[in-house]
């Protein structure tokens, strides 16, 4: 079992590592492999809408997101961390998930999802938001903690203060670890994963 988390910040060790890192740590303890991703400062394109992926299932420029594209398969769930950009995850992040599920999104059903904020001080809850918006339209279960995942600081040595914020954290991996075993213990009970009917679109006009 293998978990991918993604750092949505220009910086690798800033206050959003900080709060991965807390997640990840506690997965490896429970036995869980884990792999940080940090998308650096390089830009990421957004999606254009040529609509190639759905023939091929892949984005047809060969960066970051197709890579991470092809190795989806080694992944049991995903966790996204951003800080908070004027209430919204980081534009370089939303171009990387653009991207990421438009292309994927049969093969992203039934991994875990959860998402992680990091904040000076406000609009934690609608990067929140945002961020488990690509978990909802892939039939990804969102994992959950004992209060919305998000720390509070300006710097990691804020961050390491926020001992609720860095409890959350450790609850999330928990709760991750735990329901990952518990779908492995499915599997080998003779449990598959759901068969979906074809997907209905319905556009007004």
């Amino acid at each position: 079992m293998k978990v991918l988390l993604i750092n949505g910040s220009p910086h690798k060790n800033g206050c959003t590592y900080t709060a991965l890192h807390e997640v990840e740590t506690t997965l490896q303890q429970n036995g869980i492999e884990t792999e940080m991703l940090h998308l650096g400062k390089a830009p990421v394109s957004g999606c254009i809408a040529c609509m190639n992926c759905m023939t091929t299932g892949f984005c047809f420029q060969k960066d970051i997101v197709r890579d991470i594209q092809m190795r989806l398969d080694e992944f049991n769930g995903i966790v996204i961390g951003s800080p908070v950009y004027y209430s919204a995850p980081t534009g370089q992040l939303i171009s990387f998930l653009n991207r990421l599920f438009f292309a994927t999104e049969k093969r992203m059903a039934g991994k875990l999802g959860a998402s992680v904020v990091s904040c000076r001080r406000g609009g934690a809850s609608a990067t929140f938001e945002q961020l488990n918006q690509y978990f909802t339209i892939c039939n990804m279960p969102i994992v959950s903690s004992q209060y919305w995942n998000s720390v509070h600081g300006f710097t990691p040595d804020d961050v390491n203060q926020d001992k609720e914020g860095l409890q959350t954290m450790r609850v999330l991996g928990q709760n991750m670890a735990w329901l990952l075993k518990c779908i492995e213990s499915g599997k080998k009970a003779g449990i598959e994963k759901p068969t979906y009917e074809p997907r209905l679109r319905t556009n007004f006009i």
